[in-house]
């Protein structure tokens, strides 16, 4: 599965989610809060998605999460 086969909004929230958590290992304790929250919401939102509702035996969670990364390693290494 690539992640063209991703719904975009999903795409989105895998990236914010990815964005969200680097924040939060880089943040003081009083930038903590707001963050954890956000990623609370975020994952709420990755987990129920309607997209994982229909059979779709190759796409799982962990699937969406390696494409994602490896998007995101491909853009990162264009901006250096």
């Amino acid at each position: 599965m690539t992640l063209s086969d991703f719904p975009r909004d999903l795409v989105r929230d895998q990236r914010d989610w990815n964005r969200t958590y680097a924040a939060l290992a880089e943040a003081g304790p009083v930038r903590q809060t707001p963050l954890r929250r956000r990623l609370i919401r975020l994952s709420a939102r990755l987990a129920y998605h309607p997209f994982w509702n229909a059979d779709r035996p190759s796409a799982t969670p962990a699937e969406l999460r390696h494409q994602v990364r490896v998007q995101e390693r491909r853009e990162g290494g264009r901006a250096a």
